[in-house]
This record gives C-alpha cells, sequence and structure tokens, in this order.
C-alpha cells in the first residue's frame, strides 16, 4: 500500500496529553469504522518512525481524523501533539485493518468497551452509525482514569443520550482513579458487577467491541467470556507505546 500526503486541516486538543488531527488527503480510498493508519515522520538526516493510530471519523471523502495521546518517551506522539500546526504535511497509509470493524448492515446489538484511548476507533463506529442513519443498538463501557482524561466529553454524551426499558444509561463510565462528585461506584478497575449491570447480556447475542491497552483488553475479555458471551463475537484491539502497537 502507497503512502499518501495528508494535510492538516485542523487540531484540537482533547485533554492536556490528547489531540485530534483533522487531515485532507486526496486519493483517499474510504474507510471502515474501526480502521486505523501508519502515519512516518521523516528527520532531515533520513531517520523515519513510523506509528499506527485508529481512525477516529467516519468515513467522509478525502477527510481522516486521528485522536494522538503524546507519550512522554515517544517518538511520533510528541511530535503530532505539540508540534504539528495546521497547513503541516504528514505521511499517511492506509486504511488499514479487517478484522476490527463495524459497518452500517450489521443489524445486531454492539457492545463497546473502550480503555483509555482505546475508545477511538470505538468513536469512528458510533460516528459512522449516526452518519448512517442505523438504527443499530449501541451501548459503551469507557474506563478512564479520571473526568480530565476523557475524550470526546462533549460529543459522545449526544451519540449515546438513550436509556433502555430498565433504565440502564447506553454509556457508562468507570473512572479508576478519580470519580466526579456524586458518582456511585467507587472509582476502580471494570469488574464482573460492571459488566453484568452496564452492558448487553450475552442472550442477546451482542458483537462486542474491546479496545485499550493489553492488561485492559485481557481483562475485560476474560470478564465477557465468563459473562457467558460467545468468544466468536469478541473482537480486540490492543495497543502498546511502542513498536507497531497503536499510537
Amino acid at each position: 500500500m502507497s503512502w499518501r500526503t495528508g494535510t492538516v486541516r485542523s487540531l484540537h486538543d482533547e485533554t492536556p496529553t490528547a489531540r485530534t488531527l483533522v487531515l485532507d488527503v486526496p486519493g483517499w480510498p474510504g474507510h471502515n469504522a474501526g480502521q486505523h493508519v501508519d502515519i512516518r515522520l521523516t528527520a532531515p538526516d533520513g531517520y523515519s518512525a513510523t506509528r499506527s493510530y485508529s481512525i477516529a471519523s467516519a468515513s467522509d471523502g478525502t477527510t481522516v481524523e486521528v485522536t494522538v495521546e503524546g507519550l512522554d518517551d515517544g517518538e511520533v506522539s510528541p511530535y503530532l501533539t505539540e508540534v504539528v500546526v495546521v497547513g503541516d504535511v504528514l505521511e499517511v497509509r492506509g486504511p488499514l485493518g479487517g478484522w476490527f470493524v463495524w459497518r452500517p448492515e450489521q443489524t445486531e446489538n454492539v457492545q463497546l468497551l473502550a480503555g483509555g484511548s482505546g475508545l477511538v476507533p470505538l468513536m469512528a463506529m458510533l460516528r459512522t452509525r449516526e452518519r448512517a442513519g442505523a438504527g443499530t443498538p449501541m451501548r459503551l463501557l469507557y474506563s478512564v482514569r479520571e473526568p480530565d482524561a476523557a475524550l470526546y466529553k462533549d460529543e459522545l454524551p449526544k451519540l449515546l443520550a438513550e436509556a433502555d426499558s430498565e433504565g440502564r444509561a447506553d454509556l457508562t463510565y468507570a473512572w479508576t482513579r478519580v470519580a466526579p462528585g456524586g458518582t456511585a461506584r467507587p472509582p476502580g478497575r471494570v469488574d464482573a458487577a460492571l459488566v453484568a449491570a452496564t452492558t448487553w447480556p450475552p442472550e442477546l447475542g451482542p458483537t462486542c467491541y474491546v479496545c485499550g491497552p493489553t492488561g485492559f483488553v485481557e481483562l475485560v475479555a476474560d470478564l465477557l467470556v465468563a459473562a457467558g458471551h460467545d468468544t466468536k463475537r469478541i473482537r480486540t484491539e490492543r495497543f502498546g507505546p511502542t513498536g507497531g502497537g497503536r499510537r
């Protein structure tokens, strides 16, 4: 797959450490929600570094949106979150990936489970559902350290504003370190009780998309299996700070 050039059209700081970049990529063939891109930076001396980033946007012409979490020891993310300005040109390759994707023609219930910046590809699924006018029932369980670290604070509640007949919300935050005032559940990791209380029951046969750091993904996948979910309907995507992992 060949490299393309993408021009930074706009920038938006999501949190103190995460930034969304909206790129215009001529010749972009479109993408499915859940896919990712490679971004390559090349120094004047010829040294280059490539990292993979999930696409946050629904497919829309030549627009590709990524949300990058800055890493203190990263080679690429600090540049994207602190140095890049509107008008800069980046090398982009993609779209990549075919397993961890959601398409509007899917009709089964969908359970989204995100840890930290693992929300990014799931956001593409929610945005794609809205753009397509699809009636697919979706729920999101979002595990994040504290309110200041949560991505898409304003948009996310609008995409998931409904509750089911039992009053269970489509959007549930699991604060792991600091919870906002008035939160009933104390800070802590996702556990079996939370999964049972907030996610689609296994008898409905939902497809589950789990994305986040390796520890989170392994924990949540195990909880879903223990709750009775079909392993064939659990799709996972994990990332790490270095190597071939996302971000």
